[in-house]
């Protein structure tokens, strides 16, 4: 027996149907093992079968390799002309991105997803090119190969023997609508290569012996075959969860990978993205920075971001900790987001590094509690972490060498004379005075400084105070211990009291930052100016970042981007920098230097992305070419983020204030409206009084009079009935009005307000077509009989003479539909919603009135629960139709 559907499953799929970006592209992958297995073949396939169907397709790059099935294949396709870049003297042609979003077809062909475009093109990468096209809402047919797939980079490289250097990132391959795999056996593709379809002549034979070796082959179609194998099981888990065939699967697995500074960096982070992918897990990457990584070099320190923007490339969050311990630290924070499972590479160190200093891994897996802990294996000395060895003479503290040469004479000079003068101070308190000189050197002064007070310290207790004295030589054995025990301790002194240093030196990092945004946030919240907004912010970047900043904000009336606060050298103005500023804008991505977007530019443009959407840029002009890690970009995208919220705030104030005025505008306007009204039915109701009587004088025998009577009382009449739409508007929009329902028979209703409208109507024929079996309807009588004649005389006076109104309705399971149609002129596009709006009118220039009669019709129709909307007829002429709810309790409609 089937079971019930789970709701929380339901529900689930629905969110993820409902957060795919609207409007956004259909994306097709066709995935091989290797070059020549037939790709780009299916591809333009498919291609052709499209066409057929008349979608609009057209091919934006094609590599046919010299390949003539694959030629042939294209025949008949549109090609867009490609873009040609000079790169070092040669000409290269590459997709041109531009051409295609101005060209917009339905469907692109891309052939070659993770070629890496010539430098000074707009994205670095061609799949960042389709996954702009895809976000303007453009379907991708593309090709890619399995050893072109990120987390399987290191794999690939350990098969085949060769390292991939262009990859295409996981998340776009799981965000593909379809992925088809195009196989052939190994042993076929081995007899292609032979018969010169993959590649020419003079390199068969080298792929042979490298790439294309049999076994090689089974090994990627395997990848092949199985990556796409675990994607079809994903969506079949997620079909039989929606439709209660199985039990829902409810882990909430989390894996963290550690990033650290070494060459094992990358492959740990493949292989936990892997593991994340094939666990359906969230993964969390994590660098922390200790006092025991001060000692790395600048490529290592190189390594470790790197390693960060790896695992942001693959899709996982990006943390960086900071703290003494980093096996406490990464145990703490895995604890406070509920990790599963923790991701480390091997230990790096020689074993007797581990026993004497410890080892991060032996420690992390005593810790761990019940989180799992994964080791990944890797060359002994792949990820040996390569340390300062040598110094530059400028980065030396000779400040700090002369303080510990200066301390240790001094102590030298004190402990002659305690021992030599005083003679009442034993030798192993001389000690102590050295190791004071030892902890002051190394609180103020590099570790080296320190340890050369240290070593002075031993040699001038052992020259000056140990028997021989001025020589380094000894005569009993004991000392030989005590020189050791005071060396270490001075060496460990001085390790702790660096490493005190350091983390204070971090401590009083992190409260700048913190200091910066709350100052930030506190000024934003009380400066209501978008400008002195944008410039207290370019103020604490500089301050903060030491930079050249400025922003860029959206002009809400044209939506393009004008300056704000400059930067010092304006930067952000110049054409192609503004242009990488626009496309930052259009969006809502990080570009430009240090990106993988434009990298090329002069500056990094952040976006401020508020709730309703992107109101700016940031533009941040690094000094020199130095790389900015993760933690850093982060926090400057917290600036923006703060930026953002704060002007979205002045537009919010702004709008309100705006709403504000609006309403108060509409309030005096309604009142003076009702005031004018009303003291003008007094004196209409009297001229309208005496025209009457004078009509029906027999006093008045001239013609010329009689005229001059009926036309004081027609207008009258028309002016009347104006003031009483003024003050039914008036009512209707203060809420003022209450509804007297009662059973309506709506022929009654339809029949008295043609009576009426007759004196109007006198020049025009009105066909009534109501069914026999119209039911009572639940409404005020009088307001909706008024909403009928609104609807007749503005058919009067919009309608040439002598032409028909029809009048119908129709009977609907809820609602009863009522028609009036004319054939006058018919409504211009986006009239037909206009037309209900307030004192508007089509044609001021040929209409009378206020353009109050359509406005008033809605407001009825929506005060009984109903709409009414206008159409043009096919035959010329306008329709206006009413729905009116219709109650399913209604009384029978009495017999004659």
């Amino acid at each position: 027996m089937q079971e019930r559907p789970n709701p929380d499953a339901i529900l689930a799929q629905m969110k993820e149907e409902e957060e795919r970006p609207g409007g956004r592209g259909r994306l097709k992958i066709y995935l091989g093992m290797a070059a020549g297995v037939g790709k780009t073949y299916a591809m333009l396939n498919d291609g052709q079968e499209a066409k057929k169907r008349c979608v609009d397709v057209v091919i934006g790059y094609l590599e046919p390799h010299g390949r003539a099935e694959t030629e042939a294949m294209a025949d008949g396709l549109e090609r867009l002309p490609l873009k040609a870049f000079d790169y070092k003297g040669v000409t290269l042609s590459e997709f041109d991105l531009d051409a295609a979003l101005e060209r917009k077809p339905k469907l692109i062909l891309v052939d070659e997803l993770a070629h890496t475009n010539v430098p000074g093109s707009r994205h670095k990468k061609r799949w960042q090119a389709v996954a702009e096209l895809l976000q303007e809402g453009i379907d991708v047919y593309t090709t890619v190969n399995i050893q072109h797939v990120e987390s399987l980079n290191d794999v690939v490289a350990q098969i085949t023997g060769v390292v991939v250097s262009e990859t295409v990132p996981d998340s776009l391959l799981n965000e593909a609508d379809e992925i088809e795999v195009v196989d052939i056996p190994p042993q076929e593709l081995i007899q292609r290569l032979h018969e010169g379809k993959v590649y020419v002549a003079d390199k068969v034979n080298q792929a042979l012996s490298s790439f294309f070796k049999k076994s090689n082959l089974s090994a990627l179609r395997e990848l092949a075959l199985r990556h796409t194998a675990e994607r079809v099981d994903r969506q079949v888990r997620t079909y039989r969860a929606a439709e209660g065939s199985s039990e829902p699967w409810h882990t909430k697995d989390r894996i963290l990978v550690c990033v650290a500074p070494n060459k094992m960096g990358p492959r740990v982070v493949r292989a936990a993205a892997r593991m994340a992918g094939a666990l359906h897990a969230e993964l969390i990457a994590v660098s922390v920075e200790s006092p025991r990584q001060a000692g790395l070099s600048e490529e290592d320190r190189m390594r470790s971001i790197e390693g960060l923007r790896l695992a942001e490339h693959l899709g996982a969050e990006t943390v960086t900790l900071s703290g003494q311990d980093i096996v406490a630290e990464v145990v703490h924070f895995a604890q406070s987001r509920n990790v599963t499972t923790i991701v480390v590479g091997k230990p790096v160190r020689k074993r007797w590094r581990e026993i004497v200093f410890g080892s991060v891994v032996d420690t992390l897996v005593r810790s761990s509690g019940d989180i799992d802990v994964h080791v990944i294996t890797g060359q002994d000395t792949a990820g040996t972490p390569q340390k300062i060895l040598v110094k530059r003479e400028e980065e030396h503290d000779w400040k700090g060498y002369g303080m510990a040469v200066g301390l240790t004479t001094l102590a030298t000079l004190l402990n002659t004379l305690l021992f030599d003068v005083i003679k009442h101070v034993e030798r192993i308190n001389l000690v102590m005075v050295y190791l004071l000189g030892v902890t002051y050197v190394s609180s103020r002064h590099s570790r080296l400084s320190a340890g050369l007070a240290a070593i002075l310290g031993v040699l001038c207790f052992d020259f000056f105070f140990v028997e021989p004295r001025h020589s380094l030589t000894f005569y009993d054995g004991q000392y030989l211990l005590t020189f050791g025990v005071m060396l270490l301790v001075a060496i460990l002194t001085s390790t702790l009291t660096a490493r005190l240093r350091e983390q204070t030196v971090s401590a009083s990092l992190r409260e700048r930052r913190t200091s910066a945004l709350y100052n930030l946030s506190k000024k934003l919240s009380a400066t209501r100016s978008r400008t002195e907004i944008g410039k207290f912010t370019v103020e604490k970047v500089r301050e903060v970042f030491g930079c050249d900043a400025g922003v860029l904000i959206k002009s809400r009336a044209t939506g393009k981007l004008f300056s704000g606060p400059e930067s010092e050298c304006k930067f952000e103005l110049r054409p192609n920098e503004h242009a990488v500023a626009l496309w930052v804008l259009d969006h809502g991505k990080m570009a430009g230097k240090g990106t993988d977007t434009l990298p090329g530019s002069e500056g990094t443009y952040v976006p401020l992305n508020a709730e309703n959407g992107c109101v700016g840029v940031l533009a941040v002009r690094w000094e020199g070419n130095a790389v900015r890690d993760p933690s850093q970009i982060n926090f400057l995208e917290t600036f923006a983020n703060q930026l953002a919220v704060a002007i979205e705030r002045t537009n919010l104030a702004k709008d309100s204030h705006e709403a504000l005025l609006q309403v108060e505008r509409e309030r005096l306007r309604n009142s003076l409206l009702s005031s004018v009204s009303h003291d003008l039915r007094t004196p209409l109701a009297v001229i309208s009084g005496s025209a009457e009587q004078l009509r029906g004088s027999s006093s008045l025998t001239a013609t010329r009079d009689i005229a001059l009577a009926n036309a004081i009382a027609i207008e009258s009449e028309r002016l009347g009935r104006q003031v009483r739409n003024l003050l039914d508007m008036t009512r209707l929009e203060s809420g003022a009005v209450d509804l007297t329902r009662g059973w309506q028979s709506l022929e009654e209703l339809i029949g008295s307000s043609v009576l009426r409208t007759e004196k109007m109507l006198h020049d025009h024929e009105v066909i009534t077509q109501l069914p026999a079996n119209l039911p009572l309807v639940l409404v005020d009588g009088v307001l909706l009989e008024q909403a009928f004649v609104n609807l007749l005389e503005n058919a009067s006076r919009h309608t040439p003479p002598k032409t028909k109104i029809f009048i119908s309705a129709k009977v609907l399971p809820q609602s009863v539909v009522v028609e009036i149609a004319n054939s006058g002129p018919s409504l211009q596009a986006g009239d037909e919603e206009r037309i209900f709006d307030k004192f508007y009118r089509p044609n001021a220039n040929q209409t009378q009135g206020f353009g109050l009669g359509l406005t008033i019709c809605r407001a009825i129709l929506e005060a009984h629960g109903g709409s009414i909307r206008a159409m043009n007829r096919t035959e010329g002429g306008v329709t206006f139709m009413m729905v009116i709810p219709k109650s399913q309790d209604a009384p029978e409609v009495p017999l004659d």
